[in-house]
């Protein structure tokens, strides 16, 4: 897909996050390249939301054959069309191919709703029968516009946790701000088993959130994400460690929460 990167244009989430030639793209190789120079053990790769069951298992395929050649340095995610028939299957396919996760998932682009229990369920239950992740991309409802914004605000990621409050569930982005209406107990009960990733923070937060947000839901909740490479890992690394969180919170979130969800 690097090299032609082009063939893939006719997708609306590869498109809205790829059409400019200037938008970064690496292989897997470079990506463990680039773990070894900033000292980073694992990194989770993961997949987007793609229109198409196609392009679907297309992508897994490259996941998995990556995972299958760096076991100890890569973690995968799979991408699943669940308006597709197949979608629970190509679900079992990547758990069976070694994958830990589902996601960056994309409702919106992929025109289906997080809270459809009939939609989601199948996909659900094949998640639950081999412990997967489901993590989704997230956004805010105010704020300024950027390359893959898109609309899964707060309210949507609030109705999958409330369905499915089993689900070990990841919201990217800080969840659009999800968080801090955590502060509601009935919110925060319905998130007892949700986490958010810090992915892209200095494109969208003032670096305090990480204090902020810690003390609602708990640095547990909290989990170390790039967009790598939209940006080097370095400078959100470097952000939580300038943070005043204490050395015991900063450690999870930069990798202990991780360690223990992923199983590693």
């Amino acid at each position: 897909m690097v090299s032609n990167r082009g063939d893939y244009l006719s997708d609306p989430c590869f498109a809205g996050l790829y059409d400019s030639p200037k938008a970064k793209m690496i292989t897997a190789d470079e990506l463990v390249a680039s773990m070894d120079k900033v000292g980073i053990d694992v990194s989770v790769a993961l997949n987007i939301g793609w229109k198409s069951h196609e392009l679907c298992v297309e992508s897994n395929d490259y996941i998995m054959e990556a995972v299958a050649r760096y076991p100890d340095r890569l973690a995968g995610f799979g991408a699943v069309q669940p308006m597709d028939k197949g979608a629970s299957g190509e679900a079992e396919r990547c758990a069976e191919g070694g994958l830990k996760g589902i996601g960056e998932m994309r409702p919106d682009v992929q025109g289906f709703d997080l809270g459809d229990v009939s939609v989601m369920a199948p996909i659900v239950e094949v998640m639950e029968k081999h412990g997967l992740i489901f993590l989704t991309h997230s956004s805010e409802p105010v704020g300024h516009k950027y390359p893959g914004k898109g609309r899964v605000f707060p309210e949507m990621l609030y109705q999958f946790a409330i369905a499915f409050p089993q689900v070990k569930f990841v919201c990217a982005h800080w969840g659009g701000g999800l968080p801090f209406y955590a502060l509601m107990p009935e919110v925060a009960k319905a998130l007892e088993n949700t986490y958010f990733d810090t992915a892209a923070t200095p494109y969208l937060y003032h670096p305090r959130i990480f204090e902020d947000v810690v003390p609602v839901v708990g640095s547990d909740s909290v989990l170390f994400g790039t967009d790598y490479p939209l940006m080097p890992q370095q400078r959100i690394i470097a952000q939580i460690e300038a943070s005043s969180l204490s050395r015991e919170d900063r450690d999870a979130i930069l990798g202990g929460n991780a360690q223990t969800l992923l199983g590693l």
